[in-house]
């Protein structure tokens, strides 16, 4: 089992946060081995896709991206690992986790230093430039899949028991890119070089560049339902990705109640990945789950919208006000 000591559902838990810890100052450097990787990725797509399109290739990428991106990236990585959101056998956090990586965009901690720096830094009344999207698509998207922001003054990291002290998680951090391999060899024997062109270069530079085209968008213009107090950059929902993010476009939401294992919380916001998580707590594989109405009350957050507050916990609208 992976049940875990209650973490505050609402704290960045996995920094260290030391006097003079600062989000605003620091450098943005070229990063050899992410920015080879997606570029290696994006060139193979653009190159060997068009090339080797077949109808049943180009279903093997759209599968693959749904399944991984589900859950994988979703629900094992985001609403899993980094918010711990919901319970489930430790074997099943690893098969999650698995998948994950194979979405290839890093392993599980570095997603989760990833994830918490930004979401700590956007917290604060003033963040550096890279961690608040603030400059035009070409620049952010050079600097985020491309480059990182080496801060003067970074918190410290600990990403928590169950986490850097599972070999299978290290195992993964350590080798996530490998994880093609297999996959592209297996879709080799089966379909041939359209399988491998659509299935892993294809799917790869997809999500990779869905994932940052889409936090472009969720940080920076869209529809509101809350606003954190103080908060130097709010966010936004992208309701026209909710589909091809498995419902993490609904990211106003997510920020609002950050321990929430949906994130789609009002009538017709699409959440495949809490319809998944609903899946396994049937089958008897999840359990724990928490949403808003089951979490304390959150503070700091105020409703921007008539009927926001419907879906919270009760007390509020007593400790926003």
């Amino acid at each position: 089992m992976t049940d875990t000591p209650r973490r505050d559902p609402y704290k960045v838990n996995s920094l260290i946060l030391g006097p003079g810890v600062n989000p605003v100052h620091g450098v943005v450097r070229w990063d050899p081995a992410r920015s080879l990787w997606n570029a290696g990725m994006l060139l193979g797509a653009l190159v060997l896709a068009p090339m080797f399109f077949t109808w049943g290739a180009f279903a093997v990428f759209l599968a693959l991206c749904a399944v991984t991106l589900c859950t994988g990236h979703s629900v094992g990585f985001h609403r899993r690992l980094v918010h711990r959101s919901f319970q489930c056998p430790k074997w099943l956090e690893r098969l999650l986790a698995w998948m994950g990586a194979i979405v290839g965009m890093g392993g599980p901690i570095w997603t989760i230093r990833t994830h918490d720096m930004r979401d700590w830094a956007q917290r604060q009344p003033a963040c550096h430039d890279f961690l608040a999207h603030r400059h035009g698509l070409l620049k952010d998207g050079w600097w985020n899949l491309h480059c990182k922001l080496v801060l003067d003054t970074p918190p410290g990291f600990d990403p928590g028991p169950g986490i850097a002290d599972d070999p299978f998680h290290v195992f993964l951090e350590r080798t996530w890119k490998w994880h093609q391999l297999p996959i592209g060899l297996a879709l080799y024997a089966i379909g041939g070089l359209p399988w491998v062109a659509w299935g892993v270069f294809a799917r790869v530079a997809a999500c990779t560049t869905m994932h940052w085209f889409i936090s472009y968008f969720a940080h920076t213009r869209g529809p509101q339902s809350w606003t954190v107090d103080h908060a130097g950059i709010q966010a936004h929902d992208v309701p026209i990705a909710a589909i091809p993010t498995m419902g993490e476009s609904w990211h106003n939401n997510h920020h609002a109640f950050p321990g929430s294992a949906r994130h789609g919380l009002y009538p017709g916001q699409i959440d495949i990945g809490y319809g998944f998580i609903q899946v396994l707590e049937r089958l008897g594989l999840a359990w724990n789950v928490q949403l808003p109405s089951n979490l304390p009350p959150r503070p700091g957050i105020t409703p921007v919208r008539a009927g926001a507050e419907s879906i919270a916990a009760p007390g509020q609208l007593d400790l926003v006000k």
